[in-house]
């Protein structure tokens, strides 16, 4: 590999998941223009604002095993040409039908890159690029979370909510320039109908999709609500015969066998808490931010900056923490900090400024930093032919971690807010009592994370003996 290549993928890398996550808050300041001007319901708005989340979050898994089936570049470049072309028709549409079945497909390309993504940083880079690599992506992911808002509102206040997605494109087409930098691995089988269990996909997207949109709309109109709760029934019994299917077919999506390696299952519930907590503070900070201190939407973008910034800075110093201290310890170190973050943040009261939240958010930056060997260390001992499983099933955790806590923080602030209220409480204290106790709820989430690190990353003799054998067993597993 020239040295060219590796900068090339880091570049790839970075922009996928730049481009990904802007799409799931990019839209949320432009919503009111939208339903204005295509005169949508409140249910046609409520679509517009999570199809994407949906299709994105329930096909993870089949990406992810697609990505094994015909290899990562060709998966890669497919899902950016899906996310791109379906952008660019968004842009233009002029129904909200129209807007919906845009964003649907652009949550299908994301969820083809996504995987393949990731399966590059596995597979394609050195070992001493992965954990960068990693932290880039990571840190694109929080620029992206935190500028969706300020870009939202910008873009729909100068010119028109279509160039909310319009400037996809451009971007999209730019990494689909540096996708040759990608080998070009065979496909690892014969693709078909039995390769690609259609039972098994089948019932993982309706799991998937039910869960989320449980979630989703239970966060929003109470769990009680109809659909809600049948949706939440539907998806648990798909999922159990889901898993049904995977232990006696041929030709599963997911191997469950991979999830005998105590590093892929650890480190994914590990990944499952740490969305917990570092989602519901980007949501609900950017909602105090405006609602009690009165920061503008630009304003408040703007504040988690530092965030990213020190995220992007202290990931060169993660690899090194880890090889110091041991994987197990730099990551649980990590999530601690992560989790004081969150409750320095939790504490900041009605009178705070821009600058009294930043020791709060630079810890969580500081943190997250530390955990980017997360996900390298958990596909230490999967065989390279499931690389593309292992991420799927890490992706597909990581988004419906991210809905669940949105809605866990959510439910816990709205029946704090709603008891402070009936008790004589102004408006914005009773806001505040409810974020403060969802944050520490959200905190005490990244600490049981900490803890599930230090046990399942935990080295047991030389590291690559352990590998080793973990891989040697994973494979007898799969072939049984």
């Amino acid at each position: 590999m020239g040295r060219a290549r590796p900068t090339a993928l880091l570049a790839l890398l970075t922009l996928t998941g730049f481009l990904t996550t802007l799409d799931n808050t990019v839209i949320n300041v432009a919503l009111p223009t939208v339903q204005r001007e295509l005169d949508l319901t409140v249910s046609g708005l409520e679509w517009v604002a999570s199809s994407y989340v949906l299709s994105f979050g329930a096909l993870l898994l089949p990406g992810g095993r697609l990505t094994d089936l015909f290899g990562r570049r060709r998966v890669l470049a497919t899902g950016i040409v899906v996310f791109t072309a379906a952008s660019g028709a968004a842009a233009l549409a002029d129904s909200g039908g129209a807007l919906v079945a845009a964003r649907t497909v652009q949550g299908v390309g994301a969820a083809l890159v996504i995987p393949a993504s990731l399966a590059v940083v596995a597979a394609d880079l050195p070992p001493r690029r992965r954990s960068t690599a990693v932290g880039l992506w990571t840190a694109a992911l929080a620029v992206a979370l935190a500028l969706g808002p300020v870009v939202g509102g910008f873009v729909t206040q100068q010119w028109s909510w279509g160039w909310v997605f319009a400037i996809n494109v451009p971007f999209g087409l730019v990494t689909l320039l540096l996708v040759p930098a990608v080998p070009a691995a065979p496909a690892r089988a014969t693709p078909g109908r039995a390769a690609l269990d259609p039972p098994g996909v089948l019932l993982s997207v309706l799991a998937l999709y039910l869960l989320t949109y449980g979630l989703v709309r239970g966060g929003d109109h109470g769990f009680g609500t109809r659909p809600v709760p049948l949706c939440l029934a539907v998806s648990a019994a798909a999922g159990c015969a889901f898993a049904v299917r995977e232990a006696r077919t041929a030709q599963p999506l997911v191997r469950l066998g991979l999830l005998r390696d105590r590093f892929l299952t650890g480190g994914v519930l590990a990944q499952v808490l740490w969305g917990i907590g570092v989602n519901g503070v980007f949501f609900f900070t950017a909602l105090y931010l405006q609602h009690v201190l009165g920061f503008s939407p630009t304003r408040a973008g703007l504040a988690f900056l530092p965030l990213a910034g020190a995220l992007l800075l202290c990931t060169p110093l993660a690899e090194r923490a880890a090889r110091t201290l041991g994987a197990h310890v730099s990551i649980a170190a990590g999530l601690t900090l992560v989790a004081l973050g969150l409750v320095y943040v939790s504490g900041t009261g009605l009178r705070a400024g821009y600058w009294d939240l930043q020791p709060g958010l630079l810890l969580i930056g500081v943190g997250s930093a530390l955990t980017t060997p997360l996900t390298v260390r958990s596909l230490a001992g999967v065989p390279a032919a499931h690389t593309g499983t292992a991420t799927g099933l890490m992706s597909a955790a990581r988004e419906v971690s991210g809905v669940f806590g949105v809605v866990l923080v959510g439910v816990v602030l709205t029946r704090r807010e709603r008891s402070e209220l009936r008790s004589g409480t102004d408006p914005r204290r009773a806001f505040l009592a409810g974020y403060d106790l969802g944050l520490r709820l959200a905190a005490c989430c990244v600490l049981a994370g900490a803890l599930v690190t230090l046990v399942a990353l935990r080295r047991r003799g030389r590291h690559r003996r352990v590998v080793a054998r973990g891989r040697r067993r994973t494979e007898r597993v799969i072939r049984k």
